[in-house]
């Protein structure tokens, strides 16, 4: 049996390479710790939008965690 794959799209769009890896840690960190546990095996992509580089860890993990549900 195989296990979960997930990818990551964040954009460009006035931002600094530093704000992009940070919203790129943020994002794995949440999956890996709340989202990896909770999904059969399956392929997942993640597309942020421009508003996640300002939104709180909280709110992330709220809203990822929220979409994931949905899913399963």
């Amino acid at each position: 049996m195989g296990h979960a794959r997930l990818g990551l799209i964040v954009p460009l769009h006035q931002s600094s390479a530093v704000a992009r890896n940070r919203l790129r840690r943020r994002l794995r960190e949440i999956l890996r710790r709340d989202v990896l546990r909770k999904l059969p095996a399956v392929d997942l992509v993640i597309r942020a939008k421009r508003s996640a580089y300002t939104a709180s860890f909280a709110v992330l993990r709220a809203e990822l965690t929220g979409a994931v549900e949905t899913l399963t």
